[in-house]
């Protein structure tokens, strides 16, 4: 199976990687246009602020490239949330994938929300094995709002997505890689897709 990680400069690309050799899995990290469109997998990470990460992506073309791949892709933190329409970090146009907005957390929260949180009402596949109620790590200001592609919700100060899924795009706010076992699992089912 080739699962390649895609870098353009604004993910946590290595620590990804590092889960996948734990589990057991080559992968491979690259922004080459011609191997991600050949991989079985994708794995769109990200960290950073959008508009700078959405304009590395211009550079390279992947930001016409991903929304056409066809094989299964899997958005991490603020990969997930450029995969939506607009994000409010930076007024960002993002690539449209899932009909949605990005949010700041409202006034009188703290950000970045930092640490473990639960996860409920889960659905679909990537979420087998997992208990509802679940804790994922999460570090972020910004957030998805509910909605009718949400698998996944969690809440601080308010009820968020904290994934969702659309035919072959998944997208989860929590970072897997660093949310123990039940982050394993998680990627272990993304694979098994």
């Amino acid at each position: 199976m080739k699962i390649v990680i895609i870098d353009y400069g604004a993910g946590n690309v290595q620590s990804v990687k590092y889960a996948f050799d734990r589990l057991g899995y080559d992968s491979e990290i690259t922004d080459d246009y011609d191997k991600i469109k050949a991989a079985d997998k994708v794995i769109f990470p990200g960290v950073g602020e959008a508009s700078s990460a959405m304009n590395a992506l211009k550079i390279k073309n992947l930001d016409r490239l991903i929304p056409n791949l066809k094989q299964p892709v899997l958005g991490i933190c603020l990969g997930m949330q450029m995969m939506c329409k607009f994000s409010e970090e930076g007024n960002t146009k993002g690539m449209g994938i899932f009909d949605l907005n990005v949010k700041r957390f409202p006034e009188g929260l703290k950000v970045p929300q930092i640490g473990w949180n639960q996860m409920e009402r889960l659905k679909t596949s990537l979420f087998k094995g997992i208990s509802e109620k679940e804790y994922m790590y999460l570090v972020h200001s910004f957030y998805v709002e509910n909605n009718k592609d949400a698998i996944a919700v969690s809440s601080y100060g308010l009820k968020y997505a904290t994934a969702i899924h659309k035919n072959n795009f998944y997208g989860v706010q929590f970072h897997p890689e660093k949310s123990s076992t039940a982050g394993e699992t998680l990627l272990n089912n993304f694979l098994k897709m």
